[in-house]
């Protein structure tokens, strides 16, 4: 049966692609605002690839409503992370016009390269699920649950039946200090540790040599399948890690089982024939769905190495990369100059990316939240987030745009005739 939670979420992502696609009831675009331009009625020519690089918590100054979420006026992941580090060099982003965007020490803000504009989120929430449905085409009005005391008696009871062992934790935590805090005890009883954060996760830690990861993704599948609404978070993720009681690390093997999405642009483009190639968690975030290829990395540099790897052997098509280390490494872990290296790394590798690029290629880089390291906690920040758009068209400052749709319908109208 269908909650009423659940229906209102429907509902309203239902609508929103509706407008998306042009329903005989509403307009085939959504409002946008956009300093100095207007949408004409010419059509950009079609592209052969477009190629978008998700900078997983790359936010760039705070939202109206920060406030709302618990953030300060002040969080603003990139531009904090160069300010605390004295400066960053990033030439490369500054040639495309990252620095028009948001006061980034070290970075000029010249004339853009790019078409640049700030994105801001009108979905209701600050996490990885949100702000990627979002870039697809999807409003989330009513927002995920949460839950800062623990996850209710009922859903462990039930979690408990899953695994055959009540978990550690079930608290909002950061996930290398419960890891640390829990595992021993892990080790020794085989008991899961569960935790949250400020974001609707179920997350599940388990050392692999306790509990084989074919169990751990077996126990993570079953949960996600038993959280319904009320208690339908966005995500279970599964946290594996290994070593000992003083050097826990996590490991690579992650897995997100995400919450089943509306219909949106990647559906679009799996019906008209575009093949969309997913690099990282972009699979895990949309259930698989639509997707016609994808392949996991262990890091951020793996996961350019098989974007530029796309970039050398696919003719036509829709690339999708994510950059989770950002997010997970160095923003949760309020890790200032581990970002401030991050960024760096990933800026020495662009020309690499931008030399793959034909005359019908387009490339976009933006992210789907921030996750200020300077900021108290270790949660996510609302903020708004960077659009970098390098094609054919000449660099422009597009100024506030609404809605981090704004990817999706850029990478519509580039891959799809007659849309």
């Amino acid at each position: 049966m269908v909650s009423a939670a659940d229906s209102a979420i429907r509902g309203t992502v239902e609508t929103l692609f509706r407008r998306w696609t042009g329903s005989p009831t509403h307009n085939a675009t959504l409002p946008r605002k956009e300093a100095g331009i207007q949408k004409t009625a010419k059509r950009p020519r079609l592209m052969k690839r477009v190629v978008a690089i998700v900078i997983d918590s790359g936010g760039i100054g705070a939202l109206p409503d920060a406030a709302d979420y618990g953030d300060a006026p002040d969080v603003n992941t990139i531009g904090n992370v160069a300010r605390g580090l004295g400066r960053l060099e990033l030439p490369n982003l500054a040639r495309l016009g990252l620095g028009a965007l948001t006061d980034v020490a070290g970075v000029a803000p010249d004339q853009p390269v790019a078409r640049v504009a700030r994105l801001r989120e009108r979905s209701r929430g600050k996490d990885t699920i949100t702000g990627h449905w979002e870039m697809m085409g999807v409003l989330t009005d009513v927002p995920f649950p949460t839950y800062p005391e623990g996850f209710p008696q009922e859903v462990i009871d039930e979690f408990t039946r899953i695994t055959g062992k009540p978990p550690l934790g079930n608290r909002p935590a950061s996930g290398t200090a419960i890891i640390e805090e829990l595992g021993a005890a892990h080790v020794q009883t085989g008991r899961p540790i569960l935790y949250t954060s400020a974001d609707s996760v179920f997350q599940i830690a388990a050392h692999e040599h306790v509990v084989p990861l074919s169990t751990l993704y077996e126990w993570s599948r079953r949960a996600r399948e038993m959280l319904r609404a009320p208690n339908n978070v966005n995500r279970v993720i599964a946290r594996p890690f290994v070593g000992k009681p003083g050097a826990f690390e996590r490991t690579p093997n992650r897995r997100d089982y995400a919450i089943e999405p509306p219909p949106n642009v990647l559906d679009e483009l799996n019906a008209r024939d575009v093949a969309v190639y997913a690099v990282g968690k972009i699979s895990d975030i949309y259930c698989g769905r639509s997707i016609t290829s994808s392949v996991r990395v262990t890091d951020n540099r793996d996961a350019m190495e098989k974007t530029l790897d796309l970039l050398d052997t696919v003719e036509s098509g829709f690339i999708f990369t994510n950059l989770n280390d950002f997010d997970s490494k160095y923003g949760h872990r309020r890790d200032v100059r581990g970002y401030g290296h991050a960024l760096e790394e990933f800026d020495a590798i662009l020309p690499q990316m931008q030399a793959r690029l034909r005359p019908e290629d387009a490339m976009i880089l933006t992210a789907d939240h921030g996750c200020d390291p300077t900021a108290p906690g270790s949660d996510h920040t609302r903020e708004y987030v960077p659009y970098i758009h390098l094609g054919p068209a000449p660099g422009a400052d597009l100024g506030e745009i609404e809605g981090l749709d704004y990817v999706g319908r850029t990478v519509a109208e580039a891959l799809l005739p007659c849309r």
